[in-house]
Order: C-alpha cells, then structure tokens, then sequence
C-alpha cells in the first residue's frame, strides 16, 4: 500500500469522524419528547389525565400519544367548548388507531376527548404546549471572533446545518 493511499483512508476517517459529531451536535437540540397519555395504564374510563398532564412539560415538537384498544375508544382534538361539554363541535382532528402519535406543532392550549361517550368517564385531557426554550447565550467577551459567532449558531440552524455537513462530506470524499 502506497504512503498517499495510506493518506487519503486516514483522511476521509477523519472526515468521518467530523460528520458524526456534527451530526449528533446538530440534533441532540432538536429531539422532541413522546408524550404517552397516562404512562402504562394507557388511554382508559377512569383516568385522572389532569394530574398526569400537569406532571409533564410539553413543548412546541413533542409528540402526545394515546394508547387504547382499537374499536372500543378513539381521541378527538377539539376546542375548549368541545372539552368542557364533552362534545365533537368544533372538532379538528380524530384518531382511532389505538396508537395515535399526534405533533403539538404549535405553542398554544391543547384539548382531546374520546369521542365515543367516554369523556363523561374522564377519558379527556388538556395540555398545555410551551415554545422552545431560547439556546444558552454565551458569556460577553471581550473578543467577539467570527468563529465565536458561528459556535452560537450551528444549534439554531438544525436541518440545515446537518444538510451543509453533509454536502461538506461528500464533497471532501470526492463523491460529487
């Protein structure tokens, strides 16, 4: 084997390498959190799913998901009208899956009931969704380099960043 082929395998390792941490330091922020409506006892009659939902922290991506037997129950998203009533006016949105994994895609108040008659047994829930927290600022300094600018925004720039990593990969492994 040659001294420039031994070159050119540790290089590309090495850009390898650079991808992989690039990658999971562009998505460990962006992970979102699947909320499971009443842990293991599932979407059931007789649930107290205030005292679960005010356990839990819901922001802007999660998921909320609700677990239950197929045919027998079913969740509806509807207005508060909708919740405090028990009624399907107003409806946005039905599942009945029996394993429905719904994207709280917006920071406002949520409300889903089992539209089958089962919300006069409880089966409703209210959650509260919260925008993304800001990222961590960092310190002021007195230098303020380019490179510390950049550091700050890789984390706001998600999917994008991950997709210049990419292109930066293939490029450095000659595949395009």
């Amino acid at each position: 084997m040659s001294k420039s082929s031994s070159n050119t395998k540790f290089h590309d390792h090495i850009l390898l390498l650079v991808f992989i941490i690039s990658g999971l330091a562009v998505l460990t922020p962006i992970l979102a959190t699947d909320h499971i409506v009443g842990a293991n006892r599932g979407w059931n009659p007789g649930q107290n799913y205030t005292l679960w939902a005010n356990n839990h922290t819901f922001y802007v991506g999660d998921l909320i998901s609700f677990r239950y037997q197929k045919n027998q129950y079913n969740v509806f998203e509807v207005n508060q009208t909708g919740y405090d009533n028990c009624t399907l006016d107003g409806a946005v949105g039905n599942w009945s899956s029996g394993k429905d994994f719904i994207p709280l895609n917006q920071a406002k108040r949520y409300y889903f009931i089992c539209g089958n008659g089962q919300c006069y047994s409880g089966m409703k829930v209210s959650v509260l969704v919260h925008p993304l927290p800001s990222p961590p600022t960092a310190p002021v300094s007195a230098h303020n380099s380019s490179s510390d600018a950049a550091v700050l925004v890789v984390p706001q720039q998600g999917f994008r960043a991950l997709v210049v990593s990419l292109a930066m990969l293939c490029l450095g492994f000659g595949w395009v």
